[in-house]
């Protein structure tokens, strides 16, 4: 086929404001389409009824948003389907197709048309000679990588890259390769998504995890929902909303942007509601802070809740806060001392607004408080978080049914990754663990983040680059600089199921190694294998797939894992065959190496697994005053300079992480076009810029260096004055490498100071 580079060219770009429930008719309408397309009548339909079940189900390859805890039968979503089906897909490329197209003809696909071509089939190597990609063997793919590791002069010029989809087992192993070879250069996703969570979380409350679990959403009285594009990112999330609505519970939905989760929805597995179009509310209350306000909001929240207290001990929970909380004399000055003129401007809300907020919160007796990278991808967004925990604490909302602090994540198991060990800064605790249960030394000096890694490989102090999935060219800021980090190592390793992005801005040498992916058997020694992982709420459970694998070549990550150990460490005493032939086998290691894991094979096959233990959740702080602290951290100032607007970067809902499905992005209302920024028309009008008019777009980094989009569209938009937004991938090139945030080391995706002009000669 010829590549679709682009809308097609009839396709002209359209955008009208979308009015409709979330989910509903028109999900089902996107899912018909995505099976037609696909070929996937008969399987596809097949794997809906398998997906996010337990006994012979398998876990969406998606979000980690919790199994559904009462038996429902279709616990599934629109993008969770297009995500499986994309796996699924009958397309192949092979050894044909790499020999008909050069990586340089590649380049210049699309980005939806590399990865719509199909499955990969075989290991391939890069032939500079060629330009092309050729097959290699399993086993001389595994020498070239041992011999690249084996050859280093330091195993810190290497570094090892997770994505949130890798399973539970091959994260241990991959971990436990890495440091047997001396590194903890670790970088994950985590760190441009929820490390500010993560470090948070800890800080305040001794463990990096939310605490709650989904029946505490299905008794709380109150929810607040900040920076979370609900219907696109965590569609499940909308049952919870929907049935919250209908038991009388507040919720409370804080974006920048009206997202269409915070409206209304038709939840798909509610037959009657789907025949008779009965929508459900989803929100109670929307607030449209300034990008980066939200800290202000908190903030504000807590001064009300203080102050109501005076009057309405109530208000406060005196006893909880005694018992159970360090710092919060100082906090109560500091949130006397914030002027209310300095929470509305920071915040972008008038104080009736956030005081109306704050009354949702004092009136329920049990509140959730729910967020994702709208709140983290910020300089400031370690004290965004605390601040949510130093709401919560201030009315005993910790350690209790129904109450606490819930972190959104956006990838399936993305923190079964951390909590198996990918981590670049890990506790001397776990290393202790680790050399215990499997008998190596691991190194103890803190190893490379995401950022770090790129700047080291651009700097050629790392070499060798490997990646367990994902679309790390992509994904990661500063497009130019990532792509000639990159392009600066001695090899390249990316371990995927699809042709993507990274398999074209590689090292001097390359390999693409691909695996199964979520939905098929894995097939080993002693029979079918399944894996394990951790959703958003901690809980652990099997995933078995059921289709017969994409190509005979392909092998699980595990085996992958296992093989590139075995060449790059060969004197390792680690079992590794033996291990691949049975992952209980790794499971009854991981028991003994993972706080948390003990008798993981008997837990983890309990019905809907395990849920991995949280002291925080039983008032047991493992912090160093043995309480949750308050944190007292000033308000950042994030106003926008005159002229300069604060963009944020974020999905289309056709689309998953890097994974482009179309030019749509239905509940935003535009079809045929992602070049696009919308804007508040009232910005727009004071630059000139005309309704979809053509604009250019400079970031300005930290470091006074400019970054350059031409020829975007502008779309007026219900988004604050001073803020803009787009879609990342395409957007990250405004991100520099040297913006990231001081207290999470992630990149400020989400808070791009830029300036907004109309086109130059437009």
């Amino acid at each position: 086929m010829e590549p679709r580079v682009g809308p097609a060219p009839d396709a002209a770009p359209q955008v009208r404001p979308y009015h409709h429930p979330a989910a509903g008719w028109g999900a089902a309408k996107s899912v018909t389409r995505v099976l037609v397309e696909e070929r996937e009548l008969v399987d596809g339909p097949r794997a809906i009824m398998r997906m996010n079940h337990e006994n012979g189900g398998f876990d969406c390859p998606g979000c980690a948003w919790p199994d559904d805890t009462k038996g429902l039968r279709l616990d599934i979503c629109e993008n969770g389907i297009k995500h499986v089906t994309w796996e699924m897909t009958r397309k192949r490329v092979d050894r044909a197709f790499f020999a008909a197209h050069s990586v340089t003809e590649l380049a210049g696909w699309s980005d939806y048309d590399l990865e719509n071509q199909g499955r990969l089939t075989e290991p391939m190597t890069y032939d500079p000679e060629s330009d092309h990609y050729v097959p290699i063997s399993w086993k001389e793919a595994f020498e070239v990588v041992g011999a690249a590791l084996r050859g280093l002069d330091d195993p810190n010029r290497a570094s090892f890259y997770t994505s949130g989809r890798l399973g539970n087992e091959a994260t241990f192993l991959y971990q436990l390769m890495a440091r047997e070879l001396g590194t903890n250069n670790l970088p994950d996703c985590s760190n441009m998504c929820h490390e500010a969570s993560g470090r948070a979380l800890q800080a305040a409350l001794g463990t990096g995890k939310g605490t709650v679990d989904l029946k505490d959403w299905e008794s709380a009285d109150a929810l607040f929902i900040l920076g979370v594009n609900a219907a696109s990112n965590a569609p499940r999330m909308l049952t919870a909303l929907a049935e919250a609505e209908r038991r009388g519970a507040q919720i409370v939905h804080v974006n920048p942007l009206v997202e269409a989760a915070a409206t209304r929805t038709i939840v798909p597995h509610e037959f009657l509601d789907m025949a008779l179009f009965t929508s459900t509310r989803t929100s109670t209350l929307n607030l449209q802070p300034r990008i980066g306000g939200d800290m202000a909001l908190l903030r504000g929240m807590a001064k009300a809740v203080l102050e109501q207290s005076a009057s309405d001990p109530k208000a406060l929970d005196a006893t909880f806060v005694e018992r159970h909380t360090a710092g919060f004399e100082e906090y109560r000055a500091l949130c006397a001392a914030t002027p209310w003129e300095e929470l509305e401007r920071q915040s972008g809300l008038s104080r009736a607004d956030i005081l109306r907020a704050a009354r949702v919160y004092t009136e329920a007796d049990r509140s959730i408080v729910s967020w994702c990278l709208g709140l983290t991808q910020h300089e400031h967004g370690v004290d965004t978080v605390r601040e949510i925990v130093n709401l919560l604490l201030l009315r005993g909302n910790i350690g209790r049914e129904g109450a606490g602090p819930s972190p959104v994540r956006g990838h399936s198991n993305v923190q079964g990754n951390r909590t198996c060990g990918i981590d670049h800064r890990p506790t001397e605790a776990f290393l202790d663990r680790l050399a215990d249960a499997c008998g190596i030394d691991p190194p103890r000096e803190h190893g490379l983040d995401t950022v770090r890694t790129i700047q080291a490989m651009r700097d050629g102090e790392v070499k060798v680059f490997v990646a367990m999935g994902g679309n790390f060219a992509l994904a990661a800021p500063d497009t130019p600089a990532t792509y000639a980090a990159l392009r600066s190592c001695d090899l390249t390793v990316q371990v995927s199921t699809k042709l993507n992005r990274s398999h074209l801005v590689h090292g001097r040498a390359a390999l693409i190694l691909p695996c199964l992916g979520r939905t098929e058997k894995d097939h080993q020694r002693k029979g079918v294998q399944r894996t394990s992982v951790e959703d958003s709420m901690s809980m652990v459970h099997l995933s078995l797939g059921m289709k017969r694998p994409a190509s005979p070549h392909l092998l699980s990550e595990p085996a992958i894992v296992a093989g590139m150990a075995r060449a790059a460490l060969p004197d390792s005493e680690t079992p590794w065959d033996w291990y691949i032939e049975d992952y209980d086998r790794i499971r009854d290691t991981m028991a003994v190496a993972l706080d948390g894991f003990e008798d993981f094979n008997r837990r983890v096959r309990l019905p809907l697994g395990f849920r991995i233990k949280q002291p925080a959740r039983e008032l047991v702080f493992l912090t160093p005053s043995g309480r949750a602290e308050f944190s007292t951290a000033a308000l950042p100032d994030v106003v926008p300079e005159p002229g300069t607007l604060a963009l944020g970067t974020m999905r289309s809902h056709d689309q998953w992480n890097t994974t482009i499905y179309s030019d749509d992005d239905r509940y935003r209302g535009v079809k045929n076009l992602r070049t696009l920024v919308f804007m508040n028309r009232a910005d727009m009008r004071e630059r000139g810029i005309a309704d979809m008019g053509a604009v250019d777009i400079t970031s300005t980094a930290k470091d006074g260096s400019h970054r350059y989009l031409k020829g975007y569209t502008a779309v007026p938009y219900d988004i604050p004055r001073g803020c803009a937004a787009g879609y990342m991938p395409e957007m990250n090139v405004l991100c520099a490498l040297g913006d990231y945030s001081t207290q999470s080391d992630q990149p400020i995706m989400k808070h791009v100071k830029v300036t907004i002009v109309p086109a130059a000669g437009g």
